[in-house]
């Protein structure tokens, strides 16, 4: 009677080891709605409480580990291996990443806004590409999200290229002139709240931040998807717009990047 208690025990582990390390997270590769809830609303919370610790808290635990202090390039596959065999995160990811990496070089941008650090990883993807002397300036809302992309920063090297400022980018934007000294900006990295695409795309418009030419290169437009921003680009004179298609980060599903030319 023991016996069998323990076998049946033994094999439920088992089938729920299979289930939630390999069965399910395929199945969730190819829906978007299915693989945020998987990853963030169970999986997440889940290793927190059993590891007593945060996934941001775990990937800079992964790069320390893993990546080659000083070098941009190994802390981005540090981050792009614990995301695809340890655990999913938000960052715009390897495939997109590549997308990233030649607007970044194509433009050869000496000015930069980023909104939305999360941990780092296109931080330093972007920094790593700019020429001597140029800045980044990225802004993100959640503390603990900042002080773990501190961290990857300047394990990789680049702190000196960039300047992470914590605050909600509606109340930083208007300040960018007078705080940071930049008048207008190559590019703009969008790749925080969704719902703040739009509204943060006028009030840089506004703040007269861009300038004829200005790039706005924005994540996730399908993806958890930004219907209202994407309107707006395409369908305004005041812009030149082109989807890149792609997949949302590690997985299967279909996601893209808008690149947006501000035409003044």
């Amino acid at each position: 009677m023991l016996l069998t208690f323990l076998y049946s025990c033994t094999g439920g582990a088992a089938l729920l080891y299979v289930l939630y390390r390999w069965l399910i997270p395929a199945a969730v590769q190819y829906h978007g709605g299915l693989a945020l809830i998987w990853h963030e609303v169970i999986v997440e919370p889940m290793l927190d409480t059993l590891t007593q610790s945060t996934r941001p808290q775990r990937l800079l635990s992964a790069v320390q580990k893993n990546a080659t202090r000083g070098d941009p390039c190994s802390v981005v596959k540090a981050i792009d291996q614990f995301c695809r065999s340890k655990e999913w995160a938000m960052n715009v990811g390897d495939e997109k990443g590549c997308i990233l990496d030649s607007v970044v070089s194509e433009l050869n941008p000496t000015t930069v806004l980023e909104l939305g650090t999360y941990c780092g990883y296109s931080t330093v993807r972007i920094a790593n590409l700019l020429p001597p002397h140029a800045k980044l300036i990225t802004l993100e809302f959640n503390p603990d999200f900042a002080a773990i992309a501190r961290q990857v920063i300047a394990w990789s090297g680049l702190e000196e290229k960039v300047q992470l400022v914590e605050g909600a980018s509606g109340d930083l934007i208007p300040k960018i002139k007078q705080d940071f000294g930049v008048q207008t900006f190559d590019l703009v990295f969008l790749d925080h709240w969704k719902d703040r695409y739009l509204p943060d795309t006028k009030l840089m418009e506004a703040c007269g931040l861009l300038r004829k030419g200005s790039i706005l290169l924005a994540d996730n437009v399908i993806c958890p998807g930004t219907p209202d921003y994407l309107e707006y680009v395409r369908s305004s004179p005041r812009y030149e717009s082109q989807y890149f298609k792609s997949h949302l980060e590690y997985t299967k599903v279909e996601d893209g990047l808008e690149k947006s030319v501000f035409l003044g």
